[in-house]
């Protein structure tokens, strides 16, 4: 969706560049070429990040339901998950030295950058190592959670591009998976069938521990199951990203506050 939504405001900046040729006004072409031009290389971005060509991104889904990328049959999921409370994620997170934040699209949604922030700073101060992973297509589009993390206050230097800080989850005490879903997607790697498949993904599942924060066991824009969820490292903490931020921010707060 993201792409397709790129490549739309791609071809408004060509049709208005064409519009300028037509009525002989300099200004209407350069403007509308730079649209055109930035929409473009937005979008190669996005298709890069997700190792899929813009054909395939763009028409993929008219066979979604009939094949998959390897041609099989999609790995079966088995297992329950375990959820937790804000209470027992607040436990995990006072034990944890180091600790990667992976926002996905549900925290611009629920708009819980700022408790979120303020959690941040707050376990910043008592010494912990936290910092943000991000991907490169997470949200709406690239760039949108690290506009949303500096308006909120997020030191630049936390935050962090997948390829820099995907080796470190295996010496992560706590990953905290903020309404992501595909872009955290083990199937990418260990389900040759998935329609995910090859797609670089942020693995959290490397961590020691993991609280998925999301509203729901639903599947994300992708429309694939996540084996994560039911991974035995993994808690699900559900509920409005908000309002459970918000919770652990006042429970962590207090905490090291008495």
């Amino acid at each position: 969706m993201p792409v397709v939504i790129s490549m739309l405001n791609s071809y408004s900046g060509w049709a208005l560049c064409a519009e300028g040729f037509m009525l002989q006004n300099s200004l209407l072409t350069i403007v509308g070429t730079l649209i055109g031009s930035s929409g473009a290389i937005l979008s190669y971005i996005m298709c890069k990040a997700m190792n899929r060509s813009l054909t395939n991104v763009i028409f993929g889904g008219l066979e979604a339901k009939t094949k998959t990328w390897g041609g099989g049959k999609p790995m079966e999921i088995t297992g329950t998950h375990t959820e937790v409370n804000v209470d027992q994620s607040v436990d995990l997170i006072k034990e944890s030295n180091n600790i990667i934040i992976v926002p996905g699209y549900g925290l611009c949604a629920a708009k819980a950058q700022y408790p979120l922030a303020s959690m941040v700073e707050t376990l910043t101060k008592k010494g912990k190592n936290v910092r943000f992973g991000v991907h490169p297509v997470a949200g709406r589009m690239p760039g949108q959670l690290n506009v949303l993390l500096a308006e909120a206050g997020v030191p630049y230097d936390i935050v962090l591009e997948m390829d820099e800080i995907n080796h470190d989850f295996k010496e992560t005490d706590l990953v905290l998976v903020v309404g992501a879903n595909d872009t955290v997607n083990s199937a990418a790697q260990d389900d040759p069938n998935s329609a995910i498949a090859g797609m670089p993904v942020m693995e959290v599942w490397k961590a020691a521990n993991v609280i998925v924060m999301k509203r729901t066991l639903g599947v994300g824009y992708a429309n694939v199951d996540n084996p994560v969820f039911y991974k035995p490292n993994t808690s699900m903490l559900l509920g409005d990203a908000k309002k459970t931020l918000e919770g652990l921010q006042g429970k962590v707060a207090d905490y090291y506050a008495s």
